[in-house]
């Protein structure tokens, strides 16, 4: 039985919103397909080995929050921007995706220094981003709708024609409002607003890092899973977002 490994980023910390509830998603489904799977929780000092990592997860977070892991997250740059390259499914959400960019706006309305991974800045919004939200995605190779849940000060905007939302916002604020964008991919990475959790709701996003988990190891994930009760969740969500455009 194939195990995988999934590094949870300052669990104590960033959790907003059940954020954590995606990790217990990823490990029931990997359960069902036959494999076992161990979270390893990468805190304050750790220096985890990114080569024994199959995905890496960092929840959202308070200012507050994000001020007490700035530096120690700063300090794991370099070995995150490798694993990120080197293709290891990544899903970063709320505060944590924009730490990816190239700066970020606090409560006080200073301008903050990010990762850098990418041409992104995010600014604060006069009011705050918040509510269901259901968007329109392809990152699984064939059209997708997307549900969740967001609520942020952030105004996230693309400063590289070349950056790829997750998908593009049927209702709700996305990114910043006003492009119609929500989120990021980059090979395997997701960054995104929605919390909820996201992937219980979405199965097929969930089966999107399991896959990707599954082919570094060289493994086919051959038989899909039953989500009648998954897809019930996802409509009645959708179903009722549209009814209230």
């Amino acid at each position: 039985m194939a195990e995988f490994i999934i590094a949870h980023m300052y669990p104590d910390l960033m959790n907003l919103y059940g954020d954590r509830g995606n990790l217990l998603c990823l490990r029931k489904r990997l359960q069902w397909y036959g494999y076992q799977s161990y979270i390893n929780e990468i805190s304050f000092a750790s220096k985890p080995d990114y080569h024994n990592v199959d995905m890496i997860f960092m929840g959202g977070g308070s200012d507050r929050e994000v001020k007490l892991i700035y530096q120690d997250l700063i300090s794991k740059g370099a070995d995150l921007k490798k694993a990120m390259e080197d293709g290891i499914p990544m899903l970063f959400i709320d505060s944590a995706y924009q730490l990816l960019g190239q700066a970020y706006m606090d409560a006080d309305e200073n301008l903050i220094d990010g990762l850098g991974f990418f041409k992104f800045s995010t600014l604060r919004a006069k009011n705050r981003l918040t509510g269901n939200i259901i968007l329109n995605s392809t990152i699984t190779g064939k059209e997708c709708t997307v549900v969740g849940f967001e609520n942020h000060y952030g105004c996230t905007y693309f400063q590289d024609d070349n950056l790829q939302p997750f998908g593009r916002v049927l209702k709700g604020f996305g990114n910043n409002g006003e492009d119609g964008y929500e989120g990021l991919i980059y090979k395997n990475l997701i960054g995104t607003y929605l919390h909820g959790p996201l992937l219980p709701k979405n199965p097929e996003i969930a089966d999107f890092f399991i896959k990707a988990m599954a082919e570094r190891r060289g493994i086919t994930v051959k038989s899909g899973l039953d989500d009648s009760i998954e897809h019930f969740a996802h409509n009645q969500v959708k179903d009722k977002i549209l009814a209230r455009s």
